[in-house]
């Protein structure tokens, strides 16, 4: 089987930096598993790399998408396939960087792709989870008892999908899920780095200052425009921002509390540090479920190029 090299890890343990070295060694290309760094316009809040490191390794799966868009998963692999199918084609070896653990289990372990959207049915069943909240759980678990047990139950969004697969195609989601989920035909090389966790805490607290002084406030209200514009023109301004998965970005969701009013910009900083640091840990527990991956302890190591070096001789031993 061709290989993809993966490498992963939480945010902020200098994935970007050792991907661009990695993939100028093997002569390659980059793709992102970032669910974020696919908006257009989203560059200091997402950490893209920038335009100087994009022009040294060509980037793929990045500003695909506005903010206003709604993605998935299953978009997602859908347009990573043909790039991955690409790359092998000009004899290069794909290097995906990222730390959206569900893009990367999707391609892995495969996605379960089942009836397409049905927006009447959902706007229903929310109409049913507003009047009693708690009841489209208590109607899960009659019907399809195992896929309840993988959702918690305040997760709207699943529940609504699982009821609505369950609806649509008169088979259970579980079941159709064991069916039809298949991962990419590739054999997965997956690197991960790690950081002890109170080094890695105190790095995102220096990356979220460091966006403020690169100008995040002015980032999110030009977004927040741009979003607010693009509902005005379809005569829908009544719609709000926070069906926009964009906005629901660590980081953008706090500053634009602080430009609505709602926060000090001292309360947004705060709450941004503390939303990352979460993040990671989720990141932490998501990757643990992942088999095959090698893990390089980075702790207490800046220099790229000492990383680079770790990493890379694990690549050719991984490789061969």
């Amino acid at each position: 089987m061709k290989k993809v090299l993966i490498l992963l890890g939480p945010t902020c343990v200098g994935k970007t930096g050792i991907a661009i070295l990695l993939a100028r060694e093997l002569n390659t290309e980059i793709i992102s598993a970032d669910s974020m760094q696919i908006f257009r316009h989203m560059d200091i809040g997402t950490a893209k790399p920038s335009k100087k490191e994009r022009e040294m390794v060509k980037h793929h799966m990045i500003d695909i998408v506005d903010p206003w868009e709604s993605y998935s998963t299953g978009k997602y692999i859908r347009a990573v396939t043909p790039v991955l199918e690409g790359l092998h084609r000009k004899g290069k070896l794909p290097v995906v960087t990222g730390g959206t653990g569900l893009y990367i289990k999707a391609m892995t372990r495969g996605i379960f792709r089942g009836p397409s959207a049905d927006w009447d049915l959902r706007e229903e069943f929310l109409s049913m989870e507003h009047e009693k909240k708690g009841s489209l759980y208590v109607y899960l678990k009659d019907l399809d008892p195992e896929a309840a047990g993988r959702i918690t139950p305040n997760d709207t969004r699943r529940i609504i999908r699982a009821l609505e697969v369950i609806l649509r195609s008169d088979t259970i989601m579980s079941d159709m899920q064991k069916k039809y989920t298949l991962p990419l035909p590739y054999d997965f090389v997956k690197i991960g780095l790690t950081r002890e966790r109170k080094e890695l805490y105190r790095m995102i607290e220096e990356r979220v200052d460091a966006m403020q002084n690169e100008g995040l406030v002015h980032e999110v209200k030009k977004v927040i425009g741009m979003v607010n514009g693009h509902f005005e023109n379809l005569s829908c301004p009544s719609l709000p921002l926070a069906p926009c998965s964009s906005m629901q970005a660590i980081g953008y969701k706090e500053t634009a509390q602080y430009l609505s009013g709602e926060i000090p910009l001292e309360e947004a900083i705060r709450l941004i540090k503390r939303g990352t640091k979460r993040y990671a840990k989720r990141q932490f527990t998501w990757f643990r479920k992942e088999e095959g991956i090698r893990w390089i302890d980075v702790t207490g190591i800046q220099d790229s190029a000492e990383i680079f070096s770790r990493v890379y001789e694990i690549v050719n031993t991984l490789l061969r």
